[in-house]
């Protein structure tokens, strides 16, 4: 295969998987026109349509479809064969790309710095995203999630114990407006809200006589993005719920109060996760086998 040719049906499977010029551009480091015109270079040369286009997709077409089914396990085989090669390598190397639900520090606090520096050959590329990613299809090597949120035909290892939320607020907040006694008196309260891929916000969780409860908040204040959250809290602008661990430090400090801690939940472990495959990367292993070794040093230090 030439290299055009193999540079060409590259960018038209990642084109075809994402459905999205944009996408798949960002994926492959180049331009949305260049991607466009590498698809139109390798359809003139074909000869076929391979992608029908509309302002509001990109659908393969039957030709499209065929090729596509025809070179992904072509594509498998090579990556394959590339990464058998690590085999003869004194260390694990290559690209990891993982997806990861915020809250990025909790989850991966200095960890990924010690496994940088155990494993210099590897690049790491974390994509925060709060919606539940398909990593075959967006071609991520594994995902972090919380373990009750991932597919069951994934393989998934556990990489923190059980953690808890919190609502959190500073001194100045409760001076202006009290402290919340039960989950129902948040109506009186500014609650920041975290907004939801989907659109909609996340409501907030609550324990009651062993059963788990949701309740919707409201608030002047809604974000996406956890470190926004973290901010307006600090800043005083109202309560937040969010993992314990983002705010371990300030509520020891006083810096922020923790309240309501009777109706918090625990919540599953959050796990790393990745596709059942016959060959696993040896990147991936070894960062499998390091967080697995971390989280059960964590548990005996405890």
């Amino acid at each position: 295969m030439r290299g055009k040719d193999f540079g060409e049906l590259s960018a038209f499977i990642v084109v075809a998987e994402q459905r999205n010029f944009t996408r798949a551009a960002k994926q492959l480091g180049i331009s949305p026109s260049t991607l466009s015109q590498t698809i139109r270079n390798l359809e003139e040369r074909l000869g076929l349509r391979l992608l029908n286009r509309t302002t509001r997709s990109v659908v393969p077409t039957a030709a499209g479809d065929t090729l596509l089914a025809r070179l992904r396990p072509v594509m498998d085989a090579y990556d394959a064969t590339i990464e058998s090669l690590n085999e003869f390598r004194g260390k694990p190397a290559g690209l990891l790309r993982i997806t990861v639900a915020p809250p990025l520090r909790f989850v991966l606090p200095s960890l990924l710095g010690k496994f940088l520096e155990q494993y210099p050959d590897i690049q790491l590329e974390i994509a925060a995203d709060g919606a539940n990613v398909d990593i075959v299809a967006q071609q991520f090597d594994a995902g972090i999630r919380v373990s009750n949120r991932i597919d069951r035909d994934m393989i998934a290892v556990a990489i923190t114990g059980e953690w808890r939320l919190a609502i959190v607020g500073t001194p100045s907040y409760f001076a202006r407006r009290g402290m919340p006694k039960t989950p129902e008196d948040l109506q009186g309260h500014n609650c920041i809200r975290l907004r939801l891929p989907s659109g909609a916000t996340l409501p907030w969780r609550f324990q009651r006589d062993g059963k788990a409860v949701e309740l919707a908040v409201s608030g002047s204040f809604v974000t996406n993005t956890d470190t926004i959250i973290e901010r307006a809290v600090l800043g005083g602008i109202g309560l937040a719920q969010i993992p314990r661990a983002m705010f371990e430090g300030e509520i020891k400090r006083g810096q922020v109060t923790s309240v309501l801690e009777p109706w918090l939940p625990v919540m599953p472990p959050f796990a790393l996760y990745y596709p059942s495959r016959r060959q696993t990367p040896a990147a991936l292993k070894a960062l499998v086998e390091f967080l697995g070794k971390e989280q059960r040093r964590r548990r005996v230090t405890r």
